[in-house]
């Protein structure tokens, strides 16, 4: 199994710890209060200036030290976060963190971290961290530490809370790597033998060829609504009807990002549309930064995404008789998403909003470190009724890193009930394929689901970041990754035969989908990084192992 097992572990917890600690800035504040019931006790702010400039611990820090058991080489690793400086725009930083989503992540981390009269710290916070980003000395820890106006109070006994939380993520995460191995591996044993060197190869191009994109520009009336759609077609088309697959692009994303995927796909016969969702798009996110919105997202994309899907077949079907010959079969559409596009595809594959289960998974009391509620919880802004997306003419759904597991929950996702491949990755941050996926596996209604898990994954696609984000990943000499190559060599190899069967009908493809597992295996050999994909045979363990991991850790069950 690929590096990066162990060596994580440590450096997140003192992560987190430092970053509890030192991210508390001081212009007026002399001490950091720390409370663990009935004890109280406090550390100089003198003492960790003195400490990161000469590297001196005085008997007031050592304090510190010794109740979280910091080693030598750990001091060292501590010193050096209190003086590395981060790259931070700090106006970008400053419009993020005004946002809703911004404000929420600091209001968790404000119930960590308090002021006088126990009070949220989240506007200490935000103030500290555009002051220093501001300051020409940039933003380090001890920065930072001079520019909060009061004195804070760590919170002892939620931080550890929260301490026992991430690292119970940490362990389910590595647990559950290899109960994807197991289950994968038992599943192999049972299905029918496959030669599939002998078959086609699913990752490589397909026999019919690709015509140059074609970008379609959409309007729809009843919503007021103007998006683009980037469409590919078979150079050569297929003998009979022709199949369609729609896939909707992740938060700040855009179809551009996924037109690899159109144009492999094309190749087999479909002709695949990539629609953009404004309001949750790349240019949105560049209106954020700009100074154009106030917001990462428009909450309305909870209710726009699936519509804007639906719209598109719509517009297919207009087009069909004149433009493909009335050629398109729109009875059995394939739809895929990413992220928040695969919330967006679960929506018309049925799945409905569980406004009772989001209220549950969004309240503050509920301290478990899962990213993507910042997202999910946005959606309880909108009118509590019944939304109705479900689109009859959807009848496949593969979603990659969905978004999914509070905003429809147990009941929500029952409602599901076409084909559908969910897939995750295993160094995934921001939908935790253990809390997005694992957990809401076992509750999807479809009698043929299918669950993929690559090794190494981590959401988003490394060969599209800008140069800043690919410096610090590269910086990071312990975290390896795989390649974008062979990452997309999982997902093609995936897509292709899984729309091939559910929407296209394609007998020739189903010893992929019969012998699933087994495909997985193949997809994954000599590979470091591997690819686990397992069955709704397998839904029932993993549920069973996810309520007995959290029940022997004293958290609360899955609901």
């Amino acid at each position: 199994m690929a590096q990066l097992r162990s060596s994580w572990h440590r450096p997140l917890l003192l992560g987190l710890i430092s970053t509890l600690l030192t991210s508390l800035p001081v212009k007026a504040a002399e001490r950091i209060f720390i409370t663990f019931s009935p004890y109280h006790r406090s550390i100089r702010i003198a003492s960790l200036e003195r400490f990161a400039k000469e590297g001196v611990v005085d008997g007031n820090l050592q304090f510190y030290f010794n109740v979280v058991g910091v080693t030598e080489a750990e001091k060292k690793e501590y010193r050096n976060l209190l003086n590395t400086q981060a790259k931070i725009d700090p106006i970008q930083m400053s419009r993020f963190l005004n946002t809703e989503i911004g404000e929420a992540f600091l209001t968790q981390i404000g119930n960590l971290v308090t002021i006088p009269g126990g009070r949220n710290g989240k506007y200490a916070l935000r103030g500290a961290l555009i002051s220093a980003s501001l300051d020409p000395k940039g933003l380090t820890a001890i920065n930072f530490l001079r520019q909060l106006p009061t004195d804070v109070q760590l919170q002892g006994e939620r931080i550890l809370e929260r301490a026992k939380l991430v690292q119970a993520l940490i362990e389910a995460t590595e647990k559950f790597i290899g109960t994807m191995a197991t289950l994968s591996s038992a599943e192999a044993k049972t299905e029918p033998p496959v030669n599939f060197a002998q078959l086609p190869d699913p990752r490589q191009p397909g026999p019919y060829g690709v015509t140059p994109k074609e970008v379609w520009q959409l309007h729809d009336a009843s919503r007021d609504r103007h998006f683009y759609v980037d469409v590919f077609k078979p150079q050569r088309w297929k003998a009979g009807q022709t199949p369609v697959v729609i896939f909707s692009h992740g938060l700040a994303s855009r179809p551009e990002d996924f037109d690899s995927l159109g144009e492999h796909l094309a190749t087999y016969g479909f002709v695949v549309a990539l629609p953009q969702h404004p309001g949750s798009d790349y240019q949105q996110a560049q209106d954020l930064f700009n100074g154009l919105s106030r917001q990462v997202f428009e909450r309305n994309e909870f209710i726009d995404r699936p519509k804007d899907i639906s719209f598109v077949i719509d517009e297919l079907e207009r087009r069909n008789a004149g433009e493909f010959g009335g050629r398109l079969n729109l009875t059995s559409v394939g739809v895929g998403g990413h992220s928040f596009g695969g919330y967006g595809a679960m929506a018309v594959a049925g799945a409905e909003i569980d406004w009772q289960n989001l209220n549950r998974e969004c309240h503050p009391n509920n301290a478990f470190p899962n990213t993507a509620l910042l997202l999910q919880c946005r959606a309880l802004q909108l009118p509590q009724r019944n939304y109705d997306f479900r689109d009859p003419r959807v009848q496949a759904v593969a979603a990659v890193n969905p978004v999914n597991n509070a905003v429809f929950g147990r009941t929500g996702l029952g409602k599901v009930k076409v084909p559908i491949i969910i897939a995750g990755g295993s160094y995934d941050p921001a939908t935790p394929f253990v809390l997005e996926q694992v957990r809401s596996f076992p509750w999807l209604g479809s009698e043929t689901k299918y669950f993929a898990l690559a090794d190494g994954q981590a959401h988003v696609d490394f060969s599209q970041l800008d140069a800043g984000l690919s410096n610090l990943i590269d910086s990071m000499g312990d975290l390896t990754l795989p390649s974008p190559d062979l990452l997309h060599s999982y997902r093609n190899g995936i897509m292709v035969p899984f729309f091939k069967v559910f929407t296209a009908g394609d007998k020739s493809y189903e010893p992929f989908m019969k012998s699933s597992s087994s495909y997985g295996q193949y997809l994954s050999t000599g590979q470091d990084f591997k690819l686990y994909i397992v069955s709704g045979t397998s839904a029932p363990t993993l549920q069973q192992e996810l309520i007995d991991f959290a029940s022997a850790r004293g958290i609360q069950a899955p609901q």
